[in-house]
């Protein structure tokens, strides 16, 4: 199995020092947007087979008394190196993130899981060998990811949940194979048959069981899970592509030198499930990712998980109780403009998120009006409701 690389983090730290709980300083940064502008509207293998908003602006303003008590790492915690892998000849660079990959993985059709973040679901699986994944708020003040995949191979994906019509034009910006265990009546009946184009649907509940298992070892329906090899035999048996649909493309950089890297950063980006953070290695140009203040890492494998970029987006979240009577359904405006902050290489810099259509890729722009660049590596998007404070320091 080919692990994924980073070209430019050949030379990785042998390990990541503990970092002491300290409180953010009063002059720590926090970012709030505010409303304005438009916008349109532990897995294991084996088990039983399943047969069946607006632009925003800105404000930077001073942390209230509560907001200084921000988790970091227990000193304990202490992550294992990122994984090194010097590529092959005919190596070439992946669609996705960029990172290169073998010929017959860099152009694969990418695959959008739809993943748990109920806590019963914690720690899930799959998060390493994702190119992508895109946090999102969900039902009940929950939030739920989407993890997708390309050139990584990943032995474990799960807990799979529902999909959420947001999450369809986030898959429909790639083509990819929309893998999902059923959904709420709009996703099911109106999105997913209108982006049929835009899509290879992959449900469990609808004839598309194929690649997904139920494990023993956690209650129904945390329970679900595939896996990148199960995924590709189960399309090609669907008769739908194995590789890349010649869609648009991020514009990507290589990783600049370790002496012009900082030597840290801190970032935290509140859900109402919990804190998720990052803390930037210079020795890999990457951020570690935690949760609630301790080093995630990915039971597939045992691997930190770490992020090259990390994508804020500030997007318009509202609740739909009229099309599914009975439910109050979130409703992610993914499809406009906002507010944005890209973190890379240790810097943050502020710009505008843009998503002129269902399909359409999801951009950001400086204040120039000039695509930012990301470093060839796993991009994490946090999308957030707008007037959240995303703190870094």
């Amino acid at each position: 199995m080919i692990e994924r690389i980073w070209t430019g983090h050949r030379s990785v730290a042998t390990a990541v020092g503990a970092i002491a709980i300290v409180a953010i300083l009063a002059a720590a940064l926090v970012i709030v947007a505010q409303p304005g502008g438009s916008t349109q509207s532990s897995g294991t293998p084996g088990g039983t087979p399943i047969v069946t908003p607006g632009d925003t602006q800105l404000a930077v303003v001073s942390p209230a008394p509560s907001d200084t008590a921000i988790p970091l790492p227990s000193p304990t915690d202490t992550p294992a190196p990122a994984p090194s892998v010097s590529p092959g000849p005919d190596w070439v660079y992946s669609d996705l993130d960029g990172v290169l990959a073998p010929p017959d993985q860099a152009h694969r059709l990418p695959m959008a899981i739809q993943i748990d973040d109920n806590a019963a679901a914690r720690p899930q699986s799959g998060f390493t060998s994702a190119s992508i994944v895109i946090q999102a708020p969900a039902d009940g003040g929950e939030d739920r990811y989407q993890m997708i995949f390309q050139e990584g191979n990943a032995t474990d994906i799960g807990p799979v949940r529902s999909a959420r019509p947001y999450f369809v034009y986030w898959a429909a910006e790639y083509k990819a194979l929309f893998g999902h265990f059923g959904g709420d009546v709009k996703a099911l009946k109106q999105t997913i048959p209108a982006m049929a184009n835009n899509i290879y649907n992959m449900d469990a509940l609808s004839g598309g069981g194929c690649p997904y298992h139920r494990i023993d070892t956690r209650n129904s329906p945390h329970n679900a899970y595939t896996n990148s090899a199960t995924l590709i035999s189960c399309l090609l048996k669907r008769g739908y592509p194995a590789t890349y649909q010649k869609m648009p493309v991020r514009t990507f950089k290589d990783d600049v030198p370790l002496a012009q890297r900082p030597a840290s950063q801190s970032i935290w980006v509140p859900y109402r499930t919990g804190l998720v953070s990052y803390t930037f290695d210079p020795a890999s140009d990457s951020y570690l990712r935690l949760t609630a203040g301790h080093y995630q890492i990915d039971p597939s494998n045992g691997q930190q998980v770490r992020a090259s970029n990390v994508i804020v987006l500030f997007q318009g979240v509202t609740t739909d109780s009229v099309t599914e009577p009975g439910h109050n359904r979130p409703v992610v405006a993914n499809v406009g403009t906002g507010k944005a902050i890209v973190f890379v290489e240790g810097q943050a810099i502020q710009g505008t998120w843009k998503k002129a259509t269902n399909t359409a890729l999801t951009r950001v722009y400086d204040s120039s009006g000039i695509e930012i660049p990301l470093v060839r590596g796993t991009i994490y998007i946090q999308s957030v409701p707008i007037g959240t404070a995303v703190t870094y320091k």
